[in-house]
């Protein structure tokens, strides 16, 4: 019986465990290590989801604790099970876990997607806010006024209670509130539900899949970070971001997605540079020369735009983009820029609690706010923040509408954004093949 640890962030590392150890004999998982999300490390996988092997559950530890787990236990393997890092990174990872003598090792989708009796689409990228959450926007409208019935399954945010969380539903607002959901989690399952389609997530995907296809004519797989699908799909389509050309080439798994998908989208080429689209196509050319390649804008509109001309504003952006996703700037930059703000203010010198750390630890922001709320405490953090900056007004390109999870003495101006495609071949036309 091998010993293992699997390094994860409450997502991947999961569904790794749900699929491939949690009855395997041969194995046996002595503690998950945790990082990117807030306070996740200090719990447990608890027994009712770790299966009759554990009957104690797993204990999950802080990602710093990785080298005296590793000798406390002397474990064997160690599984590498997260996103949207680079594969300079990962590798230093595999450094520091060789150097204690264990393997270093990766799952890939042979062993860990599962295969579902429907037909199933997956929308991934290369990075994190890349646009493929508008992209499965479009993807399952399209799908939808071909009278099918779509379920959307989403990539797990499970922080709260996991038992719970085991399977979750979300067809109504109400549905949000009862989950106790995090902002992270409400931007992306809002806008499905304006849609009216139906989003399941959670923690055991072989059960929410059995769920949802109970409802689904077509399972659409809406990725998370840069991670592949955790189910056998039948059409993949990759988003690809030429604002961080090459790195489709540098960040795992996300290359692992481009080198897989049946269909790239190259996003938000309205506000991309020629040069920046020209390294993408020539990584396609040399890495996925079969793929199909749709041409996409990111088109943005706000609420009431016009009164954000000659003001200070405060830009907030969604939160991942900017930490793990690497972005200076998204979709909330770009607006105020193009309606004319007199000015953007730093929100640095105003953060408080978690928000300032966040600032310190992702360094390379300046002028956007992140919409960071993983948990009552930060979101209140979040809005004591906004309330001390001095500005006019607040352009807010998080997918929600913040008004409904904050209260704050500022006016919000909700930035929206949205896929359109420039010409042919089109998202229309790759479905209609599928």
């Amino acid at each position: 019986m091998k010993k293992v640890i699997i390094m994860g962030a409450a997502g991947r590392d999961f569904h790794n465990f749900n699929v491939y150890f949690r009855n395997n004999p041969a194995y046996k998982v002595v503690a998950f290590t945790a990082t990117q999300i807030p306070d996740i490390e200090g719990r447990k996988y608890p027994a009712e989801l770790a299966g009759k092997l554990y009957p104690k559950g797993i204990p999950i530890h802080s990602e710093a604790d990785l080298n005296s787990l590793i000798n406390e236990h002397k474990v064997d393997d160690v599984h590498f099970a997260y996103s949207d890092v680079s594969h300079e990174y990962v590798m230093h990872k595999a450094s520091q876990v060789m150097a204690a003598g264990a393997n270093f090792v990766l799952l890939g989708p042979d062993d860990t997607m599962i295969k579902s009796r429907k037909p199933v689409v997956s929308v991934c990228a290369v990075r994190t806010g890349s646009g493929k959450s508008q992209t499965s926007r479009k993807v399952a409208l399209l799908l939808k006024a071909k009278g099918r019935r779509v379920a959307v399954i989403r990539h797990p945010m499970p922080y709260g209670d996991l038992v719970k969380q085991k399977v979750q539903r979300f067809a109504a607002y109400s549905d949000l509130d009862k989950h106790e959901c995090t902002i992270e989690e409400r931007e992306e399952y809002e806008p499905h539900i304006d849609n009216g389609i139906i989003v399941y997530a959670g923690v055991d995907y072989g059960a929410i899949l059995r769920q949802a296809e109970k409802e689904a004519d077509v399972i659409l797989w809406d990725g998370g970070n840069n991670d592949f699908s955790f189910y056998r799909s039948n059409l993949e389509i990759v988003v690809a971001d030429p604002h961080r050309a090459g790195h489709e080439l540098r960040y795992h798994p996300g290359e692992t997605n481009f080198r897989r998908a049946k269909v790239i989208v190259i996003n938000k080429m309205d506000t991309a540079q020629k040069d920046q689209v020209d390294i993408v196509m020539a990584n396609i050319k040399s890495l996925n020369p079969g793929a199909v390649i749709i041409r996409a804008n990111s088109k943005i509109t706000v609420d009431d735009g016009g009164a954000i001309a000659g003001k200070r504003v405060l830009v907030i952006e969604d939160g991942p983009t900017l930490t793990h996703g690497g972005m200076k700037f998204g979709a909330g930059i770009v607006a105020a820029q193009k309606y004319g703000a007199a000015e953007i203010i730093d929100p640095r010198p105003f953060a408080v609690g978690s928000i300032k750390k966040t600032f310190e630890k992702y360094n390379h922001l300046d002028r956007v706010l992140p919409a960071m709320g993983y948990g009552d405490k930060q979101t209140s953090e979040l809005a004591a923040t906004i309330d001390r900056i001095d500005c006019d007004l607040v352009v807010s390109a998080t997918p929600i509408d913040l008004n409904r999870v904050l209260t704050t003495n500022k006016k919000l101006l909700r930035v929206r954004y949205e896929l359109e495609e420039i010409g042919s071949p089109n998202l229309k036309d790759v479905l209609k093949g599928f």
